[in-house]
């Protein structure tokens, strides 16, 4: 009877998180805790041209590998992956049955003979080898049979079908598995390594069981809690129960259970993985994760509009992940023009000989309120908030050009005049304006400065303030992010998954030392963006 063996690929595939520095104790105790479980496999790292650290889960060599495992191994098989291009075969040791069982080569489906010629020589030195091609949903079918053709001959120990873009459904799955099945060699084992982008995982290794022919071994990876880089895996707790409850399973899930309370749950706090409306829209086109994290991390963008930018991608842009075309799409997304020209001159207008007071919406503006208001009475200020409208003060503006901050505006009581950036023309509609006509101004104008973007709203602002010839403005609630402050803002609701940190501080800080020599400004309230803090 053919057997379904499961490889955990937590050490691995979990190492996009943590750039796999899990610390020397965490490997080991991960791996001891899987053998107890009775795991059949243990993919233990990379194997990479990289200098060694014991406390990663990236080795040079086997020898690396070989001081890491435990002396009692139960039977548990352990590995480890190589992309072709990232280590070289001359590094690989022969086998010598003391570290490393197999070896996973991973490809692309541009260098699929590069990848099965490695393979060729890691098998020439006694590994075993799992073929693993990247992105198999990429794969027409006639391409499949070519390449299982060509895997037939080097005659590996598996061949794995990768979902790396999350994108399977099972109609699709068992299109795979059937052209695998009829065209592979009955004794190479079938591998599935699912992604969690449609939250479908669990369900399809369950499938990929039930439609298993019944004299084909195969193998499932998983990880602990599904930790990977984001969405994440199948998880290893839940497969393992699986198979004790329906395949007659060998599996003992507390030790896992142990090893995510002990390690996993702490991982997660450094980012957080599992389902995500903007990986689900990636799977949707089978797209570069890539893709999705760049739109995501701009932190501007509603899912609905990533996924219209997603969506106008390419075919031939899908799978090689190009930052430079992105950023293209991006741009030319938000970059709708108007003729701002009457707008800009009766805002000058009404702007000329006064000061300008910005409120942004660090949480300085409540405990610093008396400072605040001290300024407003003495100065009597134009007042404009930056991307909200502020409970506790008037304000005669609200500037804003950020579509998710649009969606919390109309509806608000005392609503100030809007003044909305032309990236957000479209929103302008909103029938819960009640009729008012925001002004427009071009994002691109503000946006770009000598070939660099600064998409945060109190930049923007201040640019366009400069172009109305405003040469006094004071700040307020421009706090700075501070990661583990639960108070970043006036508001829960403002706070985002997606906040840059430190590296956003720097950079704005940087950007603000500038604006410091273009414009009179004072902080009225705590800052990291003023020169000298």
């Amino acid at each position: 009877m053919s057997e379904i063996k499961l490889l955990d690929c937590t050490l691995r595939d979990g190492g996009y998180i943590n750039d796999w520095n899990f610390g020397e104790y965490t490997i080991r105790d991960v791996m001891t805790k899987l053998i107890e479980s009775g795991v059949d496999y243990i993919e233990v790292g990379f194997l990479r041209d990289c200098g060694y650290d014991r406390n990663k889960a990236l080795y040079n060599n086997c020898a690396e590998i070989a001081n890491i495992l435990p002396e009692n191994r139960g039977s548990t098989k352990f590995t480890a992956m190589s992309l072709h291009n990232k280590y070289s075969i001359d590094k690989l040791e022969p086998y010598d049955g003391k570290t490393i069982d197999a070896l996973r080569v991973t490809f692309h489906d541009y260098d699929i003979d590069e990848g099965l010629e490695y393979i060729r020589k890691v098998k020439d030195k006694g590994y075993k080898v799992f073929a693993n091609p990247i992105n198999i949903m990429g794969y027409s079918d006639e391409m499949i049979l070519r390449l299982l053709q060509k895997i037939n001959e080097i005659q590996p120990h598996a061949f794995s079908i990768v979902d790396t873009f999350g994108s399977m459904m099972k109609d699709d799955l068992q299109r795979i598995y059937s052209l695998i099945e009829h065209n592979l060699r009955k004794d190479i084992v079938i591998g599935l390594h699912l992604h969690e982008n449609l939250a479908l995982s669990y369900s399809l290794a369950q499938d990929f069981i039930g439609m298993k022919a019944s004299d084909r071994d195969c193998v499932i990876d998983a990880s602990m809690l599904g930790m990977g880089r984001s969405p994440g895996n199948l998880c290893m707790e839940l497969i393992m129960d699986y198979m004790n409850k329906r395949q007659s399973g060998h599996y003992d899930v507390n030790p896992v259970l142990d090893g995510i309370d002990d390690h996993i749950v702490r991982l997660k706090q450094i980012e957080p993985w599992g389902y995500s409306t903007a990986y689900a829209l990636s799977a949707k086109y089978n797209l570069h994760r890539n893709y999705a994290e760049f739109l995501l991390d701009k932190g501007r963008l509603r899912a609905k509009q990533i996924n219209q930018i997603l969506g106008s991608i390419e075919e031939k842009k899908k799978t090689a992940y190009d930052e430079a075309y992105i950023e293209g799409l991006y741009q030319d997304f938000q970059n709708k023009s108007v003729d701002d020209t009457q707008t800009l001159k009766d805002m000058a207008e009404k702007l000329s000989g006064k000061k300008c007071l910005i409120l942004a919406p660090g949480s300085s503006i409540i405990r610093e309120r008396e400072s605040v208001e001290a300024y407003i009475e003495k100065e009597k200020p134009v007042v404009i908030s930056a991307n909200f409208v502020p409970d506790t003060y008037r304000a005669d503006y609200v500037f804003c050009c950020n579509a998710m901050r649009f969606e919390m505006l109309p509806g608000k009581k005392n609503m100030p005049e809007l003044v909305v950036t032309s990236n957000l023309l479209e929103m302008c509609a909103d029938e819960r304006l009640d009729g008012r006509k925001p002004l427009i101004v071009n994002y691109t104008d503000l946006h770009f400065d000598e070939a660099k973007s600064y998409d945060n709203s109190v930049i923007m602002l201040l640019r366009l303030l400069k172009k109305l010839e405003v040469s006094d403005v004071a700040l307020a609630g421009f706090d700075g992010y501070r990661a583990g402050s639960g108070e970043n803002y006036v508001a829960d609701y403002m706070a985002s998954q997606h906040t840059k940190g430190e590296e956003e501080n720097k950079r704005i800080k940087e950007r603000m030392a500038q604006m410091e020599k273009q414009m009179n400004i004072c902080y009225l309230t705590e800052s990291l963006y003023k020169c000298g803090e």
